[in-house]
């Protein structure tokens, strides 16, 4: 009998890093499965399972993770790549930020993500020893550096990495993983809206056939791969 295939999650499908992301573990062989909020359920194939789901509902995460294991199993590799950032309603006056939207955005940013990580350890659990055992979010120098009119963003991004290096360190024994990724340019400053979707399917796959946990904030430079920068 053949080997079952695995399963990879990608949470926040786009354009760029995610097609690239569930493009390229797609042709490692994984079975993917893409959840965002305009994805259309109907276009699923075989290989490639569509789940609609508003991250701005961290219940719904928990659903998520329900459905794919009663179709497909628990997913070895999950991919946090959603983010959202409304700006305050005056650029120079951070605290400006209605109420509501810092929420959301704290949801989007790191609520989902915390539920997603939560859900990703418990299917962990059930996994061979074999099996990837990967969690990856989608960060960005946020964590490390202040922009003011991108306070939400920056809280969210801050927050999550937290929450990615406790779990990194708590769960290295267990053979779980747990990843910040963000993309570098090669002297340390930030992509920002020219990160390469190509360079993080690469670096993601690359990150889950890794056998130990690494670095926990994995910052990268296209064709490179992980590069030490120091804090800003």
């Amino acid at each position: 009998m053949a080997a079952k295939s695995p399963v990879m999650l990608l949470l926040g499908f786009g354009p760029n890093v995610g097609h690239h992301v569930s493009e390229t573990f797609a042709a490692k062989g994984y079975i993917v499965a893409r959840a965002s909020r305009k994805i259309k359920e109907e276009e699923s194939t075989a290989t490639q399972i569509n789940i609609p789901i508003d991250l701005a509902d961290p219940e719904s995460v928990i659903g998520v993770f329900s459905k794919l294991k009663d179709t497909h199993g628990y997913p070895s590799v999950v991919v946090y790549n959603a983010g959202a950032g409304l700006p305050p309603n005056d650029k120079n006056d951070p605290l400006s930020i209605p109420l509501a939207n810092f929420t959301r955005d704290l949801n989007i940013n790191t609520t989902s993500a915390f539920v997603a990580a939560q859900q990703a350890a418990l299917g962990f659990a059930q996994l061979s020893p074999t099996a990837s055992k990967t969690f990856i979010f989608t960060g960005n120098i946020l964590n490390t550096t202040t922009i003011a009119v991108l306070l939400n963003s920056g809280v969210g991004k801050s927050a999550t990495a937290h929450i990615i290096q406790s779990a990194a360190i708590a769960y290295k024994d267990r053979g779980y993983k747990f990843y910040y990724a963000d993309e570098r340019n090669n002297d340390g400053s930030p992509a920002y809206a020219k990160i390469d979707g190509a360079a993080h399917g690469e670096f993601y796959t690359h990150l889950a056939e890794g056998k130990l946990q690494g670095p926990w904030q994995q910052t990268f430079v296209k064709g490179v791969g992980y590069k030490h920068f120091p804090s800003a």
